[in-house]
């Protein structure tokens, strides 16, 4: 089927953990006929949020989609969010450069992922994903962060970990960067 012959739309859900949630959005999608292409979920401190990126045969438009998505949502006490994507903005960004897992673990304080992610900003380092997580114990939280980055041309995985060095020592936290080697099929 040719690409030009499909809608692509943005649905995002949130609210707190129960079961049930993804197969009642999947449930809907698939009553519609829509394609799931692309999904991320999360459960995060007893809240749940997962974003889809849908796609369906036209004619089809957003008040079919919210129709069938209000009434599982309204069941299930989530927020509902529906965002039509223009023409071509459905594709995959391009994965040229190289892939990185940034992983950064350290005693929990203010600002680890905004001192970190605005040095990536600076070097033109693209984050595609990125999670968070805090363990240890109430006197002693770790905080630990896991991101998937796209480095520019200009960066190799040691530059990178140069130019973290001096945020490693500031920030008293352990930074580890490994290349993630995509597969092909």
């Amino acid at each position: 089927m040719p690409h030009s012959e499909l809608t692509h739309y943005a649905v995002s859900v949130v609210g707190s953990d129960k079961h049930g949630i993804v197969a009642g959005i999947a449930g809907a999608l698939y009553r519609l006929g829509c394609n799931i292409a692309d999904s991320s979920s999360a459960m995060l401190a007893g809240e749940f949020a997962m974003i889809l990126i849908i796609s369906h045969r036209k004619p089809f438009n957003k008040s079919m989609l919210l129709e069938e998505l209000k009434p599982v949502c309204e069941s299930l006490d989530m927020t509902l969010s529906v965002r039509h994507l223009p023409s071509g903005e459905e594709h995959r960004a391009d994965t040229e450069g190289e892939i990185c897992q940034i992983t950064v673990y350290g005693a929990d304080q203010p600002g680890i992922v905004y001192r970190i992610t605005s040095r990536l900003a600076l070097s033109q380092i693209n984050i595609m994903s990125l999670q968070t997580k805090l363990a240890g114990t109430d006197e002693e939280p770790v905080y630990i962060m896991l991101m998937e980055a796209m480095l520019p041309d200009s960066l190799t995985p040691e530059s990178l970990e140069e130019l973290l060095k001096g945020l490693k020592e500031e920030l008293q936290v352990e930074i580890e960067v490994r290349v993630v080697t995509p597969v092909e099929l």
